[in-house]
């Protein structure tokens, strides 16, 4: 039985679908939606204004806040609840660590710009190869 479920957002289409999927399969179950923010670096685009930030954290979180808005909007629109958490780094290594401790993960099957994919790799991809649990991914 699913209980806890893992849902990475980046803020795209993909993300949005895949955690709708969430909510619809695991209606009685525990979402956390996870933002990955890249660590500060000229690689990772807005992220890179970490570097100059004077708390970290609370960039991140600003960073996260447009894509935690939709999913909040998305979880009422079900009727649901949904937790939210952001951390920095790598979002594959991230998500695979994270994983962990869930039960499984629904991830979009691509995201962000094309620039992201680029620079980044396919990080569903990573993800459903190196996850220790179940991964779902969403078209």
């Amino acid at each position: 039985m699913v209980s806890r479920v893992l849902v990475p957002v980046d803020g795209s289409e993909m993300g949005e679908h895949a955690l709708e999927y969430a909510l619809e399969v695991f209606p009685d179950g525990d979402i956390t939606v996870l933002h990955v923010v890249g660590g500060p670096s000229p690689m990772w685009g807005e992220a890179a204004g970490l570097a100059l930030a004077d708390d970290i954290q609370e960039k991140a979180n600003e960073l996260a806040a447009s894509a935690f808005e939709r999913a909040e909007e998305i979880a009422a629109e079900n009727d649901q609840e949904i937790s939210t958490t952001v951390q920095l780094g790598h979002p594959a290594r991230v998500i695979v660590n994270r994983a962990e401790d869930y039960d499984t993960v629904v991830i979009g099957a691509h995201g962000g710009t094309l620039a992201d994919r680029l620079i980044v790799g396919n990080v569903a991809e990573t993800v459903f190869r190196r996850s220790p649990v179940p991964v779902i991914v969403v078209r």
